[in-house]
Formats: structure tokens, C-alpha cells, sequence
């Protein structure tokens, strides 16, 4: 092996090492994990979605098929929207998982001598179809008086329907109307049994309301478990896709991507006492229920 052989092969081994050790860095250094949730293992919390299109006939943007990171981002982000839970102030949120996914909390002696209707927090949700239908968590929208979604583009929220929702499997449908009767960018729903351990996968949200926030990781496992104890129990959640992308509270329903820009989950809830550890709802799981869902019998 002749010297500028060796260099060359040394060099790449650094360059490798810099990177691997940048990104543990920034694992170190950006610790964001953090929530009140209780789950009956004790560390669970919520933080608050091809062939699909021929099973659901979706209406879907053309993404990147490239693999490249900003590419995907630039097409998907538009599709990712911030949706705001309201409720009458001074009403009894028998759902605390609201405040652990927004963190947003009113001043309770306030909310006492009013009855107008004040933020009681914040999610986010994403477009599959391009007239307005929206896939979001069922506990980003739970108990609201209104909903209310920011779409990038418009200068004010609109307001949303909620077309159907499932508590035990924590998915809802939402409905918004386009203003200028344009149709919204829409994300395609992949195939989450294609996706393999180990892959790259881009999570795009509203982590502590900073709007369309990119963060990615990899798949860190599939068909997990959990149980998150809340005001009805203890909820079960089955056949999770388990990934080491940042995850925090506001990231609720928004989408988890594979590097093609497809839907394979919806972000869905975080081990508040670990770092790397969050959980999203496959679309193989919501692609077996989106019609019901869309026809509220559920």
C-alpha cells in the first residue's frame, strides 16, 4: 500500500470520526427531553401521518424521491400545520396530557371569571389529502371547544372540523376549508412494514411552538408497546415504531418521514426520562382505519 493510499484512507477515517462525534455532541448538548407524563412503567410521556394511495385513494404531493434531507423538507414542511386546542376558560381539563404536549397553562383564577374560550395547548398535525383533510393525534384535539390550524401561507388560523376520532387508538380527522379555494399540499401515507431498523427517518413539527421544526434520527425499532396512564386509565398503545429522533411536547401528531418524504408514522409520545427515546404510530395502522375515521364510526 503506497503512502498517499494510506493518507487518503486516514483522512476518511477522520472525517467519519468527526461526524459521529458531532452528532453525539449535540445529543449531549441539546438535552430537550423533559414532561410530566406518568405511565404505568413510570416514564412515559404523550408530547404533544404507492400503495397507500391505492387503498385510500389519497391526494398526495410529489416529493423528492432523491433521499436528500432538504429537499424533503422544502416539499414536506408546507403540508405540516400547528393545531391549537381551545377550550371555555375556566372549564375542567380532565386531560393533563393537553398541558404536557402544548405547555401551555392559563392562570386558573382567571379562567374562573370568564367564559371566553383561551388556549389550553398546541400540537401538530399534517395534510394527507388536498382539499383540507388533516391526520393529528386524538389528544392534541381532545375536549376542544374549537380547533383552530396555522397553515403556512395564510396569515390567520383557520377553523377546523373534527370529521372523527378514536381515544383507544388516539388518531383524529380533521377538516379545514381553503380560503382561496386552493388545494393544500398533502403528504403521501407510505408503507410503515417496508421500513426498515436502522433507516433514517425526519420528524417535522411544533416542539415548544417553534413552527415547522426539522429534527431526524433513525428507526429505532418496530412493534412496541406501551402504556401511558391517564384520566380514564391506563391507555394501551400496540405495534409502535420506536425512534431516537428528538421528539418533545408540541410534536404531537405531526409526521415522521422516511427519506423518500412518506408518512410512515405519526409522532405520538416520548420517554420523559431518557434521551432518544420516542414513539410513533405506524401508518400501517392508521391506513387499516382511515376510513372510518373519515366516516366517524369508529
Amino acid at each position: 500500500m503506497t503512502f498517499n493510499s494510506m493518507r487518503a484512507i486516514l483522512a476518511s477515517f477522520l472525517v467519519g470520526a468527526v461526524v459521529i462525534g458531532g452528532f453525539s455532541y449535540m445529543a449531549d448538548k441539546e438535552n430537550l427531553f423533559s414532561g410530566g407524563g406518568e405511565a404505568a412503567n413510570g416514564i412515559i410521556g404523550d408530547v404533544s401521518s404507492s400503495a397507500s394511495q391505492q387503498t385510500s385513494g389519497l391526494a398526495t404531493a410529489a416529493l423528492s424521491a432523491s433521499g436528500d434531507i432538504s429537499s424533503v423538507y422544502e416539499t414536506a414542511s408546507p403540508a405540516v400545520v400547528k393545531i391549537e386546542n381551545y377550550m371555555t376558560a375556566g372549564q375542567t381539563n380532565p386531560n393533563s396530557r393537553h398541558f404536557f404536549f402544548g405547555g401551555v397553562q392559563s392562570d386558573h383564577r382567571q379562567q374562573q371569571q370568564s367564559s371566553e374560550l383561551v388556549l389550553a395547548g398546541e400540537g401538530s398535525g399534517f395534510f394527507f389529502k388536498e382539499d383540507g383533510y388533516i391526520l393529528t393525534n386524538e389528544h392534541v384535539i381532545s375536549d376542544a371547544k374549537e380547533v383552530k390550524v396555522s397553515v403556512e401561507g395564510y396569515n390567520e388560523p383557520l377553523v377546523a372540523k373534527v370529521v372523527g376520532s378514536s381515544y383507544k387508538l388516539d388518531l383524529a380527522v380533521l377538516k379545514v376549508e381553503s380560503p382561496d379555494e386552493k388545494a393544500f399540499p398533502a403528504l403521501i401515507l407510505g408503507n410503515s412494514d417496508e421500513t426498515s431498523i436502522g433507516e433514517w427517518v425526519i420528524a417535522i413539527g411544533n416542539p415548544y411552538g417553534f413552527d415547522h421544526t426539522l429534527t431526524m434520527g433513525v428507526l429505532s425499532a418496530k412493534e412496541r408497546p406501551i402504556t401511558i396512564r391517564d384520566e380514564q386509565g391506563d391507555h394501551e398503545y400496540e405495534h409502535l415504531l420506536q425512534t431516537d429522533t428528538s421528539i418533545n411536547p408540541g410534536n404531537s401528531g405531526g409526521p415522521l418521514l422516511n427519506e423518500k418524504g412518506e408518512v410512515i408514522g405519526i409522532n405520538t409520545a416520548v420517554n420523559a426520562e431518557a434521551q432518544g427515546i420516542g414513539f410513533a404510530i405506524p401508518t400501517k395502522t392508521i391506513l387499516d382505519v382511515i376510513d372510518e375515521l373519515m366516516n366517524n364510526t369508529l
